[in-house]
């Protein structure tokens, strides 16, 4: 069984930014050699996300919209652990929309159904920031 692992790195000039990243799990999967198998993508970050959809702006726009009613960032004063930073939103929003997805590979390819992309979402930008790629298979 072969084992492979890659981080790639985010730094975001707004506090929130989401980017299709399958591009870039696509290329791990093929410098990985493993042609039959599984690949893991997490973000290794507390306030940011994961996730699988389709890539289309009106989808994007939605989800920030539907968050933000969710788990508005201000005010701060409405979330406790605004006394360490001002955060709290962005802990809640990553869990709503999760912290990994695991896709199949298949004759060395991801293997998607007809719309699905990988996109890393961020919730509280402005720094560095990064997600875990880990392959296994043969």
């Amino acid at each position: 069984m072969k084992s492979y692992r890659k981080e790639l790195h985010f730094n975001f000039p707004t506090r929130r930014g989401l980017v299709n990243i399958t591009q870039q799990v696509a290329g791990a999967v093929k410098d990985s050699g493993v042609t039959e198998g599984f690949v893991l993508v997490n973000a290794m970050n507390i306030t940011a996300s994961v996730f699988i959809n389709d890539d289309e702006s009106g989808l994007h726009h939605d989800f920030e919209v539907w968050l933000e009613k969710l788990a508005p960032e201000k005010p701060y004063s409405q979330y406790q652990h605004n006394g360490f930073e001002d955060n709290a939103d962005a802990h809640l929003k990553r869990t709503i929309m999760g912290r990994e997805v695991v896709v199949a590979i298949t004759d060395g390819k991801l293997d998607f159904g007809t719309w699905e992309q990988i996109f890393y979402f961020e919730f509280d930008g402005k720094r560095d920031k990064h997600a875990l790629i880990k392959i296994i298979g043969e």
